[in-house]
Formats: C-alpha cells, sequence, structure tokens
C-alpha cells in the first residue's frame, strides 16, 4: 500500500520553518526570469536605448504569451498539493501526465498565434517603425522557447506541490548560467558564436530554456520521483482530468493574461512618450521583478500550503496561515525597499546608461518600490483564493481590478499627459483593489466546501 513506503506523508504544517522551507527555493527558481531579463537588458544596453526600449516590449509581449503555461501551472500545483494533502500520491501522477499534454497543445497553439497576429498588433500599436521591425524579428525567434518553459514551469509546479521545491534551484541555475553564457555569446559574436545583434537574446533565451527543461526531467528521473508518484503510468487521455485541469487553469490563464495584456498597453502608452520613458520603465520592469522575487516566492507558497491545508480537512486553519505568510512577505518587501532606495543610483549604473538617465530615473523607481509594499500584502490574499480552488473569483477580481488600473493609466498618459512617474503610481492603485477583492472574498468564508 501507498502509506507503507517512506517519506509518503506530504501533508504540511502551519510553521514559519515550514512556510521558509518552501518558500526559500521557490524563491532561487524565480531568479531565473529575473536573472534572464536581467541579463538581456544588461547586454542590450550596450547598443543603445533603442534596444533597450524594445526589449521592454518584446518582454511583456512574451510574458504575455507565456503566462498560458503560468496559468496552467498554478492550476497544476494547487491540484498536486490538494492531492498531497489527501495523500493521495497516484492521483498527483494521473495529474501531472494530463498537463503535459495540455502544455505541449497551448505551446503550439502560443507559436502560430504569434506568427500570425504580432506583426498586425505591432505595426498598429507602435509609431516608431524600427522599434516595431526589431520587435517583430525578435519574438519569431523568441516564441519558439515556450514548450520547454512550459514544461520547465510543469516540473517546477510538481517539485513544490510535492513539497520537493529544495530541488528548484538546480535547473535555476542552469538555466541561468546557460541564458548568461548565450547573451554574451551570441549578441556580441563571443565564444565563436555568430554575432547576432538584438535577435541573439532571443536564441539565447530559448536555449536556456530548453536547458533548464531538460535539468528539470533529468531531476526528477534521478530522484526517482517518476516512481514514487507515477508520473507515466497514465499517459492515456483522460477527459476527466483534462476537464478539471482546463476548469481550475481557464480563469488564472484569463488573470495573467488580462493583467499582462494591460501592462502591455502599459508600456505601448509609455512608447507614445519616447525612448527615454520605454527604457527607464523596461529597466523598472527588471526592478520590480528583482524586488518581486521573494514576494512571489511567498504567493507561490500560499497557493501550495492553502490547497494542502484544505486537502487535510483544516479549512478553519487558512486564515491563521494566510496571516503567518503575509507578516513574512511584508518583511521581506520592507528589507527590498529600503535597500533599493539607499543604493538607487548605483543600481541603475548597472544598466551603464547617461547620467541623465540615471538622474530621470531616481524618482520613478521610489514610487515603484512603494508599489512592491502594497503587492507584498495584496498578493498573498490573491494565491489564496487560488489555493481555495474557486479560481472563477480570481478572473472575476483582476476584471475589475484591470478596468481600474487601465482607466487611471489611459488618463494619465493619453489625457494629462503626465510624467512618468504618475503612470507608475498605477502600481498602487492596483494592488490596493487586488488587496481589498480578495480579502473579503476569503473572510466571507464562500470558499468552503469547494471540491477540486
Amino acid at each position: 500500500m501507498e502509506t507503507a513506503l517512506p517519506k509518503n506523508n506530504l501533508q504540511l504544517e502551519i510553521t514559519n520553518r515550514q512556510i521558509l522551507s518552501i518558500s526559500l527555493p521557490i524563491s532561487l527558481s524565480l531568479l531565473v526570469p529575473f536573472l534572464n531579463f536581467t541579463a538581456n537588458n544588461f547586454f542590450l544596453s550596450g547598443l543603445g536605448e533603442a534596444a533597450l526600449g524594445t526589449a521592454g516590449i518584446t518582454g511583456v509581449y512574451f510574458l504575455v504569451v507565456a503566462v498560458v503555461g503560468n496559468g496552467l501551472n498554478n492550476a497544476i500545483q494547487s491540484l498536486i498539493a490538494r492531492r498531497a494533502g489527501e495523500n493521495r500520491l497516484e492521483e498527483i501522477g494521473k495529474i501531472f501526465s494530463q498537463g503535459v499534454r495540455i502544455a505541449f497543445i497551448f505551446a503550439a497553439i502560443g507559436i502560430a498565434l504569434t506568427y500570425l497576429f504580432a506583426p498586425m498588433i505591432f505595426d498598429y500599436a507602435l509609431r516608431s517603425q524600427n522599434v516595431d521591425a526589431s520587435a517583430v524579428n525578435f519574438l519569431k525567434i523568441r516564441v519558439w522557447g515556450l514548450p520547454f518553459l512550459y514544461l520547465f514551469q510543469m516540473g517546477n509546479a510538481f517539485l513544490v506541490g510535492t513539497n520537493n521545491s529544495r530541488y528548484l534551484m538546480i535547473g535555476t541555475l542552469f538555466e541561468a548560467g546557460a541564458n548568461i553564457f548565450f547573451d554574451y555569446g551570441f549578441i556580441y559574436g563571443h565564444f565563436g558564436l555568430p554575432e547576432l545583434g538584438f535577435n541573439g537574446a532571443a536564441y539565447a533565451s530559448v536555449l536556456a530554456e530548453f536547458i533548464g527543461m531538460i535539468v528539470v526531467f533529468v531531476l526528477i528521473f534521478i530522484k526517482r520521483l517518476h516512481l514514487r508518484f507515477h508520473l507515466f503510468n497514465y499517459l492515456r487521455y483522460s477527459k476527466e482530468l483534462t476537464k478539471l485541469i482546463l476548469n481550475i487553469s481557464a480563469p488564472l490563464i484569463g488573470q495573467f493574461s488580462i493583467s499582462l495584456i494591460s501592462w502591455l498597453i502599459f508600456y505601448i502608452l509609455i512608447e507614445h512618450h519616447g525612448e527615454r520613458a520605454l527604457a527607464i520603465s523596461n529597466v523598472m520592469r527588471n526592478i520590480f521583478s528583482l524586488a518581486g522575487i521573494f514576494i512571489w516566492a511567498f504567493a507561490s507558497t500560499t497557493n501550495a500550503m492553502v490547497s494542502n491545508i484544505i486537502g487535510q480537512g483544516r479549512s478553519h486553519d487558512v486564515h491563521k496561515l494566510i496571516n503567518r505568510i503575509m507578516k513574512l512577505s511584508f518583511i521581506s518587501a520592507v528589507f527590498m525597499f529600503i535597500l533599493f532606495n539607499v543604493f538607487a543610483h548605483e543600481l541603475l549604473s548597472v544598466f551603464q546608461l547617461s547620467k541623465e538617465f540615471v538622474n530621470a530615473a531616481v524618482p520613478v523607481l521610489r514610487i515603484v518600490t512603494t508599489g512592491m509594499l502594497f503587492m507584498s500584502i495584496a498578493v498573498v490574499w490573491l494565491n489564496a483564493v487560488t489555493g481555495t480552488g474557486n479560481t472563477r473569483m480570481n478572473l472575476i477580481i483582476e476584471a475589475v481590478t484591470i478596468v481600474a488600473y487601465l482607466v487611471y493609466v489611459y488618463l494619465v498618459l493619453e489625457v494629462y499627459k503626465l510624467s512618468l512617474l504618475w503612470a507608475w503610481a498605477s502600481e498602487l492603485i492596483y494592488w490596493s483593489v487586488i488587496f481589498v477583492m480578495a480579502f473579503n472574498y476569503l473572510k466571507s468564508d464562500k470558499w468552503k466546501g469547494k471540491v477540486i
């Protein structure tokens, strides 16, 4: 019997040690997208502000496409964590196998849609023809990394959901190292590689995601996790499980998609204010990604632990768990806030741009890091909603928030033509609305009894 096997009890406890044992490895895994973006931008900054600004547009677009995998894997993580809380190990393998099948289909759709619609979107939305052409050519290369990225995320979701997050850092280190190596090689023509300039960053990211995916799955086999959780015993199509995964993941995909589409709109409106404003905003996105590493790790931990605790039949402990994670998340945000504001000029100087650029970016950095404090609280409550399994509520919360966000951004940038500082103040509005709606929903206890 499964219960006779060693280490098969995956039920979690509500302690700081348990929370940190999950969240700290996740934070290291989240370094992958940050290091990829930062490495790309660091090397691309040597090509000038125009290249750096274009990288901001392409980066946000790719996130919109990649977020499908993010939504799918958040759903997979929640389902695996729920089965872990119920101690039903064989069901974990069934969910994982169906998730891999769905990930391949989603990746193929993402590639096709990019080739069909990206040229039209950028041609219509962007005013600079140089940015338009560079962005489209870049994305037609970059999008081929989707299958590898989705499967890399799938492996990470499995590790987190089964309380094996300590292994996440291995895949992270390999992917980040490969991305930096190939970035430097392809952009500038080092290590015997061809000099590809701006497009070199796209090739580097695709290769890095492939390597990261291979490492994660090799690790799963080396640790024999595929045997313990029956990962590949149920490869045959299951209509019931596929429907369950899609029902949980579809609202999350919708939530993440409209969030990032709104961010893409934000960048397009920023582009109307010139290449410097776009370049500053791209740097802010990198800084926000760094500052948010620990925060998003706590958010992912919240999703997994809330689902696990509910699977144990301990719904009454959910609020206690949320409050404990929220405090740790806020403490990490305060630390980053102080660090980034004390060393603002030094941080911005890393991008090798002019003194005027740095001086213009510092006030924006102040408001971005303030928004991070709001985010550290709101994102924990939002991911707790995900952990309950009622992901349709996630979509509702996001939709209402985006309306408020876009109205503000449009008025600030297009109607009143205010500065970049006011534009980035939109983060305060965004996270405030998220928190109020997620908090009220979870306090209502309407989520209790939700079965997934």
